[in-house]
């Protein structure tokens, strides 16, 4: 198991999902969102026609409210008085309409809640589903920021998009045009007069949205990089005490947060100036239709009812406007964050994965005979770790893998769990090419510890059970027993209920080595690998380690790398590496008598 890698430096997830930025491909990325969308077309259908009557008859409101100005008016200036019941009457439609527009918003807003959640769970579903299926070089090439901000901050975005600006656009839209099927209703004069302005109101907007763009990409940027200090001072706070580097660390932050609140200030600045401007403009449209609609009132063309009903429809014509210009601008995001999500689900899995086996073995009847022929690997074309690697580990015997770093010691053991594809060669197991099995099938032959020690956020008990779901809380003990950490879990005052915390700091290093190695035993598989097992533990109890260890591998075929060769000189067979070849092989004794590269290593971490 993999150890917790450092999360994302500076420019983590803050800085990879940028408000404006643009998709490679829009055209191609929004049809495949709309490919998501297909299986409730009905609901978003019904989504339009909600959206739609909502809208409508929210317009249709300062017409009625207009019929009732004129009722008033005809009664004051005709002497006649009031006709409140006629009144009463315009004024429960009115109410009416408000009533169906809030009952029909609320609809078109539940129903479109439930799309976005069902297809944000469905592309969360996927990724998920994509990261188990990914093969090692994908997790190599890319920082756990940008993966987390594909899961996390670009679905954000598309979920925004979906619960809110897909209704908002319809609405806008259906507002504009209805608005001005009213105002045209009313007066084409007043109409033509109050759209003079539409075209600066346009330009300002552009202008603002280009202008405040850069520093809103500024500010993510700089967020991501304040988020990245601060997660990586924080979490090495004792390597930044113990150099003296606080102030060197305050220095970086205040560079960054200045920056920040630089970038900050300027894109909410400008962007909160729209809205005045564009008001601004708007009064300009406002006061002259005013005025003409006064003239032409006086002249008897128009009602002071219709007046007041434009009057309404000039002030609310701006905001779908605006609306409209945040919303193409937010699809921009949405395009670029739906793009990311989907190159991810598109990426190239590991192969034969869907493939049906052509054997599977049992794990209980596995001898444990792994041979290695002629394989080659590297990690790029134009790298090679492994040139010539051969080598045949009868059943039940300890296998030692030593050599400098560099070696191609652990990519061994990652070709031998089929982490990665070998180049040429193949591996077999028991005689069986580990290409003919389930990756599922051959992995669960292997028991593993590495150095890089994980732990996830849970119980001790949950902990080691994580090498066998199935196992009873006594064998859970009993592997903790022979692992030498039963003592220390029952001197906590939870014993095996304890929790480890998030980054299992809550435990030291060695006892994490102790629940890992409790975790293999548990496994219980026929074969093992020990990655520098024993690394972080002090001298005594490694030697109470190798003890256990040496009855776990009994009758198992087991690999072990190791560094330190005080570990591995009662090995079966020792094979010494260097640069992907084995230029030595044989016991501890037969090697020291060569008096070669491992001799070399030998007496470089014992001589006096």
């Amino acid at each position: 198991m993999a150890g917790k890698k450092k999360g994302p430096g500076p420019g983590g997830p803050g800085a990879n999902m940028m408000p404006g930025e643009k998709a490679k491909d829009f055209g191609k990325t929004m049809k495949t969102l709309v490919r998501y969308l297909s299986p409730y077309k009905f609901r978003l259908v019904a989504v339009f026609i909600f959206a739609i009557a909502s809208t409508v008859f929210s317009i249709i409101s300062p017409t009625i409210l207009g019929d009732a100005t004129d009722k008033v008016v005809e009664g004051l200036m005709g002497g006649m008085g009031i006709d409140f019941e006629g009144l009463l009457s315009i004024l429960l439609l009115l109410l009416c309409l408000y009533g169906l527009s809030l009952l029909f918003g609320a609809a078109q807003g539940w129903i479109m809640a439930d799309v976005s959640q069902k297809v944000i769970y469905n592309l969360r579903d996927k990724m998920s589903v994509k990261l188990d299926r990914l093969p090692l070089k994908f997790f190599d090439s890319k920082t756990h920021g940008e993966i987390q901000s594909r899961m996390i901050n670009d679905i954000e975005t598309v979920n925004q998009t979906l619960s809110v600006s897909l209704t908002q656009i319809i609405t806008s839209f259906t507002t504009i045009i209805g608005i001005l099927i009213m105002m045209l209703r009313i007066s084409v004069l007043m109409t033509v007069t109050a759209l003079v302005v539409l075209p600066l109101s346009m330009l300002v907007i552009r202008l603002i949205v280009s202008k405040s763009q850069g520093h809103f990409k500024n500010q993510q940027k700089y967020l991501g990089y304040v988020n990245g200090h601060v997660e990586e001072m924080y979490t090495g706070h004792d390597i930044v005490k113990a150099f003296n580097r606080e102030e060197e660390s305050q220095e970086t932050f205040e560079k960054y947060n200045d920056k920040l609140c630089e970038s900050a200030w300027k894109s909410q600045f400008l962007s909160g100036t729209m809205m005045p401007i564009t008001n601004f403009i708007g009064n300009m449209a406002y006061v002259a239709v005013c005025l003409l609609g006064g003239n032409l009132a006086i002249n008897g063309k128009i009602s002071i009812g219709d007046i007041q009903a434009f009057i309404q429809y000039v002030r609310s014509f701006n905001q779908p406007i605006s609306q409209v210009a945040n919303v193409a601008n937010q699809l921009q995001s949405t395009a670029a964050a739906a793009e990311r999500i989907f190159e991810l689900i598109d990426e190239e899995e590991e192969a034969g994965l869907d493939e049906a086996p052509e054997k599977v073995i049992d794990v209980d009847d596995v001898k444990g005979r792994v041979a290695f022929e002629n394989i080659r690997f590297g990690y790029s074309p134009d790298e090679t770790v492994i040139h010539d690697f051969s080598f045949v580990a009868q059943p039940g015997q300890r296998v030692a893998i030593v050599g400098p770093t560099g070696a191609g010691k652990t990519t061994i053991v990652k070709l031998l769990m089929r982490f990665y594809e070998l180049e040429k060669g193949k591996i077999t197991i028991d005689g069986y090419d580990i290409t003919k099995l389930s990756r599922s099938n051959l992995r669960e032959m292997f028991g593993m510890v590495l150095q890089d020690t994980w732990l996830n956020n849970g119980t001790i008990r949950e902990n080691i059970r994580y090498g066998n779901p199935d196992a009873t809380d006594k064998e859970v003990e009993a592997a903790a027993k022979a692992a030498h950490i039963d003592h220390f879990v029952k001197t906590q005052s939870k014993g095996y209920d304890m929790e480890v915390n998030e980054e299992a700091t809550n435990i030291s290093q060695g006892q994490k080595q102790l629940l890992t190695i409790a975790r293999a035993f548990l496994a219980d598989a026929p074969i093992l690998i020990l990655d520098e097992a024993t690394s972080s533990v002090d001298t005594r109890t490694e030697a109470l380690i190798q003890q256990a260890m040496t009855n776990l591998m009994k009758g198992r075929t087991s690999f072990v790398i190791a560094h330190r060769l005080s570990t591995i000189k009662d090995a079966d067979h020792i094979l010494v590496l260097n640069h992907g070849d084995i230029i030595e092989q044989g016991t501890h004794e037969d090697l020291l008598s060569q008096n070669g590269f491992y001799t070399n290593l030998y007496n470089s971490q014992f001589a006096q």
